[in-house]
C-alpha cells in the first residue's frame, strides 16, 4: 500500500527541477526559522542582506502600529452628512484591511523575527491608542 503523507502530496515532489534560468521559488518548511535567509512581500527583499532585513522589521513593526491606529481613528464631526460617514469610514477600514494583509503576508514568510516585529506593533499601537496610555486619566 502506497501512502502519501498530505503535507507533501501538494509539493508534487516527483516533478522535475525548473529549469535553467527559471526563477527560483523559495519554500521553507511550515515551521517558524531564524535568520534573515528570507522573502517576503516583494520578491528579492530583503535578499539575505541585513540591513535590509532590519529594514523589513521594522516596516513590519511600524505598519502594525499603524493598523492599530487606523482602528482607533475617529475624523468623524457630529452633524456630518451620513453618506459622507458612511464612505468616509469604509475608506479607512478598506486601508487597514489593506495594511492587515500585508503584515499577514510577512507573517506567513515563517520567519519567527517577522512575527515578533508583527506581534510586537500590534502589542505597542494597542497600548497608545487603545491602552492606558491612551487615557488621560492615569489612575
Amino acid at each position: 500500500m502506497n501512502l502519501i503523507n498530505p503535507l507533501q502530496a501538494h509539493h508534487n515532489l516527483a516533478s522535475a527541477p525548473p529549469p535553467p534560468g527559471a526563477a527560483a521559488h523559495i519554500h521553507h518548511k511550515a515551521y517558524f526559522y531564524w535568520g534573515k535567509e528570507s522573502e517576503f512581500l516583494f520578491q528579492g527583499w530583503p535578499d539575505n542582506n541585513s540591513g535590509m532585513y532590519a529594514l523589513a522589521l521594522v516596516s513590519t513593526t511600524a505598519l502594525a502600529i499603524l493598523i492599530e491606529f487606523l482602528s482607533n481613528l475617529n475624523l468623524v464631526r457630529p452633524g456630518s452628512s451620513r453618506v459622507a460617514t458612511v464612505f468616509f469610514q469604509s475608506g479607512i477600514h478598506a486601508i487597514r484591511a489593506g495594511f492587515g494583509y500585508l503584515v499577514i503576508l510577512a507573517v506567513v514568510s515563517y520567519n519567527g523575527g517577522v512575527f515578533i516585529a508583527a506581534v510586537l506593533g500590534h502589542a505597542v499601537g494597542h497600548a497608545i491608542f487603545r491602552g492606558r496610555f491612551a487615557k488621560k486619566e492615569m489612575a
